[in-house]
């Protein structure tokens, strides 16, 4: 099931430059990490959650790439827009070649259950 995604046609030419331009630096950002590590983990200061899904990683003895994007109080917006190209609602968000797998919990998921090693041909 796919999430639903207002068609181009469902907005007015006149912002639609603005649409598909808003806060895409920060998005290239992240496809350009997402194209060049295997393991890539986008967070914030001040959510335990990235810092969880970085732990979990280093125990796995699996290296990662960590993009931090500001805290609770900075750079919401540009987050905002990672959240609106990927789908994902919370930080952090994790990337297996390529792949969003979710977050921290999601991660520790894959760990247990041995399907992150795999997805990594390890």
């Amino acid at each position: 099931m796919l999430r639903p995604i207002l068609e181009t046609e469902q907005v007015h030419p006149a912002i639609r430059q603005v649409v598909a331009s808003w806060q895409q630096g920060i998005v290239h950002e992240v496809q350009a990490a997402v194209a060049s590590y295997p393991v890539v983990v986008v967070g914030m200061r001040q959510n335990p959650f990235p810092a969880k899904a970085r732990k979990a990683l280093d125990e796995a003895g699996v290296p990662f790439h960590y993009m931090e994007y500001g805290s609770y109080f900075s750079k919401w917006r540009e987050r905002g827009a990672l959240k609106m190209w990927t789908g994902w609602p919370t930080l952090p968000m994790v990337f297996i070649k390529g792949t969003l797998v979710g977050g921290a919990n999601d991660l520790d998921k894959l760990i247990a259950s041995g399907e992150l090693k795999q997805l990594l041909g390890l």
